[in-house]
């Protein structure tokens, strides 16, 4: 279907992120005639999500400014059990505890995203432990188990793929689908949700909802995917080479969150654009047209507008500002990240490598090592060849740092404590 009637099913066409829709017609209809309420589940799998899941905390974002109502779904209850879509192997089994902690951790992003309240268009959070949880066993097999085949939950490739490598999957996860059906079922019963919107991975999952609440007679329900995301060189999104790329500032801060946008592949900037800010398309085309170096002004644009959203305006404008200052001006600005380490080891003298480590920089002596190697290290912007090196006080820059750099765009400052 080319021409959506609804703003937001329009927004998603051209802005790229369909990858299926169950029923286009009947959800756009639907989409242009009633305020839609829709949700998204999020595993509780860590205490922050990554730049991974931005594309789905977007759709929900949309949802609400074209009038619509969105629901982020915690997967408390689910996160006890796993989802297998798609993995090598079972997730480690975590605790109730750790599961409230992780979503205590999750929420702290929709906030800036999303506007929350009692009104029929305020989004809202739901947890499923609230439904899953009290579940008596033997009434759910009866009531909810008799309407799904084992033969047709085999044919889903998220399962298959699991099969066809020789890996073992568990009865507890095979539970998972059945479990994410019933969560759609019951948003509806709740809370009226009419779609269920998710990576393409969840494809299978989310018709499992569809085909489940017609036969426990809920209204059609829907199913909306995005594709699967990678960057040109098909990395996959939310990871960087110093590991994943979190949303929480606590976990990464905002000026290295800048500096992964800012770091975007030439061939993204453009779908990077229409995914992750909410830039008119026309001022989009404009940008991603830029060629040669002036494509590097497109992709501050792009992560500055990116770091906004998460972090506030403010601290996106000081991380370019600090980049701008660090790579334009060659120095060292004070905005930087730092890390502080004891007076007494910079007195003793700290060997570079030990350094790096501590400050996040590398992940063992012998990368750190490697690094000095092939040339990638400096200290206060002077290049460093021997890996033996000593840090003093003696380093300390005249604002009471020691400026450590890894090529040319990682930066960090220590300070004695």
């Amino acid at each position: 279907m080319s021409a959506f009637k609804s703003d937001f099913l329009r927004i998603m066409s051209e802005r790229g992120f369909i990858h299926q829709i169950s029923d286009e017609s009947g959800l756009d209809d639907l989409f242009a005639k009633e305020v839609v309420t829709a949700y998204i589940g999020f595993d509780p799998t860590a205490s922050s999500l990554h730049a991974g899941g931005l594309i789905q905390i977007m759709m929900l974002y949309w949802m609400q400014q074209t009038g619509h109502r969105p629901v982020a779904l915690m997967g408390g209850g689910t996160g006890m059990v796993g989802d297998p879509s798609f993995k090598d192997e079972a997730r480690k089994l975590m605790t109730p505890e750790t599961i409230q902690s992780n979503i205590d951790g999750i929420k702290r992003v929709f906030s800036n995203y999303l506007t929350f309240g009692d009104g029929p268009r305020d989004a809202l959070m739901a947890n499923n432990a609230e439904w899953l949880l009290p579940l008596n066993y033997l009434e759910f097999l009866r009531d909810v188990g008799q309407h799904f085949s084992v033969n047709r939950m085999l044919s889903f490739d998220s399962v298959k793929l699991r099969l066809d490598r020789d890996q073992s999957l568990s009865f507890l996860e095979f539970n998972y689908m059945i479990l994410q059906a019933y969560d759609f079922v019951e948003l509806n019963r709740r809370y009226g949700v009419r779609l269920q919107m998710g990576g393409s991975d969840q494809w299978g999952n989310i018709v499992n909802g569809i085909d489940l609440g017609h036969r426990l007679g809920t209204p059609q329900l829907y199913a909306l995917t995005t594709p699967l995301l990678t960057t040109a060189s098909g990395a996959k999104m939310g990871k960087s080479l110093s590991g994943a790329v979190w949303l929480n500032p606590d976990l990464l801060s905002p000026y290295d969150f800048w500096q992964y946008w800012r770091n975007t592949e030439d061939a993204d900037v453009g779908r990077f654009l229409k995914l992750y800010t909410t830039l008119p398309l026309a001022e989009i085309a404009k940008l991603a047209a830029l060629g040669g170096a002036e494509i590097n002004e497109a992709k501050k644009v792009l992560a500055t507008e990116v770091t906004a959203m998460l972090h506030g305006r403010e601290a996106a404008e000081q991380a370019a500002e600090t980049a701008r200052q660090t790579f334009e001006q060659g120095v060292t600005a004070d905005t930087l990240p730092s890390v502080e380490i004891a007076r007494g080891e910079l007195e003793a003298g700290i060997g570079l490598l030990a350094l790096f480590v501590k400050a996040g920089l590398a992940g063992s002596n012998g990368e750190a090592r490697r690094h000095v190697q092939g040339g990638a290290v400096r200290l206060n912007d002077e290049p460093v060849t021997d890996e033996r090196r000593m840090v003093t006080l003696q380093d300390l820059s005249p604002e009471n740092a020691v400026k450590l750099s890894l090529g040319k765009k990682k930066h960090i400052l220590v300070r004695p404590a």
